[in-house]
């Protein structure tokens, strides 16, 4: 079954990242939403410790893995973040115990609304296929804002 067959039946953020966490096997997720303020503001997480939640309450354009994807309106994703050498991760973003993650822009139409990012605690490289769903499933949500 594709997610966006499983995401047919989410009536809320809230249940459509529950349901995009369980089908890529994910351990957490969350979705962010681009303000008039031009910051990405959390709409929705699970699976992150209560201590993180006040780091990626509010996330600038272009700054960690949600802010890239967003401004480089494509995929942001590391095998491990606990290691990730590249500078896309930020050090609040190694606090979340994940490695395996990936962030994807959500499209609302033509422009990027958001951010939809899912992690493992273990080592993960998504494939061209699974970031494709992840961007479907992205245009799903921004249905349900």
């Amino acid at each position: 079954m594709t997610i966006l067959n499983t995401l047919s039946s989410a009536s809320s953020i809230e249940q459509a990242l529950d349901m995009v966490v369980r089908h890529f096997g994910a351990d957490s997720g969350t979705v962010h939403f681009l303000e008039k303020d031009g910051l990405l503001h959390l709409a929705a997480a699970q699976g992150l410790p209560p201590a993180m939640l006040p780091i990626i309450r509010q996330i600038p354009s272009g700054k960690g893995m949600a802010g890239l994807a967003v401004e480089r309106r494509r995929p942001v994703d590391a095998c491990n973040i606990q290691t990730d050498a590249s500078g896309d991760v930020r050090p609040g973003a190694k606090a979340s115990g994940q490695e395996g993650a990936i962030v994807v822009p959500i499209f609302g139409g033509e422009d990027v609304v958001g951010a939809l990012g899912i992690a493992n605690r273990r080592e993960r490289t998504f494939t061209p296929e699974e970031q494709d769903e992840l961007i479907a499933a992205g245009r799903v949500i921004a249905a349900l804002r």
